[in-house]
């Protein structure tokens, strides 16, 4: 039996997928169809490649994660049959449930989808099992990483999904002060509570590059700072990095190639982010060589003020426009599984932090 990272994973992305089916929770009624008669409804006249992908692709994460966590905990005898059972029963509850959802349309395809998605997952984790990978990560890890890594080690996984979602600044996770009052002003809506919230004296006003820059930095170097908490000591902790910077770069393009389109892909790099960029790759290297209780005591630091400076500014237009794109139009299914993982990943890493200095385990 072994600690492994792919259940908390799992159960996020059973949270997600739950979400992104289930939304947006408003509007729900009884719509007179009889629960489960999607089953035998006659077969679509028109199919789009992306319903097809998107289906198949979104359960093989799952599928993937729920086996291997199965493979590592050692307690499920079948890690193969019962996540795809467990996988397959959540699509057909979550297309049953949206038999009440107005703007949504239970599918028979999009179960079956579903399923085979979560199979091909399972079978290419059992298959890569039985090729040794899974037994070679673990060598990996144990040499790589500290013990009681997971959770950051989940962090880390889950801040390139979070990039997915397009943000107003880039690598800006976390900025969720104008939405979030805008969603309580409208719950207090025609009460006497409406009146407690606080009102501005002035509008948020747009960063200026200097604070753009200050962002996308400090953006960029968070989960830099988190995998050195995570990652031991030595010329290991500069690989990881920069393998980390990589990634979420390349994820930042695809979500703006979602977004805008192929001709635009890079083009929200402008000069506040090059030379953002360009720092993080010259101090992430020199800042490896920190202990691990300092380089925790600085990812606190930074966090603070990044979130504080983001929270400052408002969204422009055109990122709402885009918002408004990316939540009614065919990426309604990303809706759930990047936004509140964007909206929640640096609050997540300050209490994983917190919580390790608390206890302890971040030693020097």
């Amino acid at each position: 039996m072994h600690k492994t990272a792919a259940t908390p994973l799992a159960a996020i992305y059973v949270v997600l997928v739950v979400y992104a089916s289930l939304s947006p929770f408003s509007g729900w009624r009884d719509q007179g169809i009889a629960l489960g008669s999607f089953l035998l409804a006659p077969m679509p006249r028109y199919w789009t490649w992306f319903d097809i992908w998107i289906n198949v692709v979104g359960y093989m994460p799952l599928g993937g994660l729920l086996t291997l966590s199965a493979l590592r905990s050692g307690r499920v005898r079948f890690p193969v049959l019962l996540p795809c059972v467990f996988a397959s029963g959540l699509s057909l509850v979550m297309e049953t449930t949206q038999s009440f959802i107005p703007v949504r349309v239970a599918s028979r395809e999009d179960w079956l989808l579903n399923s085979a998605g979560a199979l091909l997952g399972a079978v290419a984790t059992m298959v890569l099992e039985r090729l040794g990978a899974i037994d070679r990560w673990s060598q990996f890890r144990e040499r790589w990483f500290v013990e009681k890594s997971r959770g950051g080690l989940v962090l880390l996984l889950t801040w390139p999904l979070a990039l997915l979602f397009p943000p107003a600044v880039p690598f800006g996770l976390g900025q969720v002060y104008e939405r979030m009052e805008a969603q309580v002003a409208l719950l207090l809506s025609g009460t006497p509570f409406l009146d407690w919230l606080p009102v501005p004296d002035i509008e948020l006003q747009p960063l200026l590059p200097s604070a753009e820059l200050l962002c996308v930095f400090m953006g960029l170097l968070i989960p830099c700072l988190l995998s050195f908490c995570v990652t031991r000591a030595g010329l290991r902790r500069v690989w990881f990095a920069l393998g980390l910077l990589l990634l979420g770069l390349l994820v930042a393009g695809l979500s703006a190639l979602l977004s805008w389109g192929p001709d635009h892909a890079w083009s929200w790099i402008d000069a506040p982010t090059r030379l953002a960029m360009l720092l993080v790759l010259v101090l992430a290297p020199l800042l490896a060589a920190l202990p691990t209780r300092a380089s925790a005591a600085l990812l606190l630091l930074l966090l603070g003020v990044y979130l504080t400076l983001l929270n400052q500014a408002p969204a422009s237009a055109y990122f709402t426009l885009t918002l408004q794109d990316w939540e009614q139009g065919q990426f309604i299914r990303f809706h759930g599984l990047a936004q509140w993982l964007g909206w929640l990943w640096p609050y997540a890493t300050l209490l994983y932090v917190l919580a390790r200095v608390w206890s302890g385990d971040v030693k020097n």
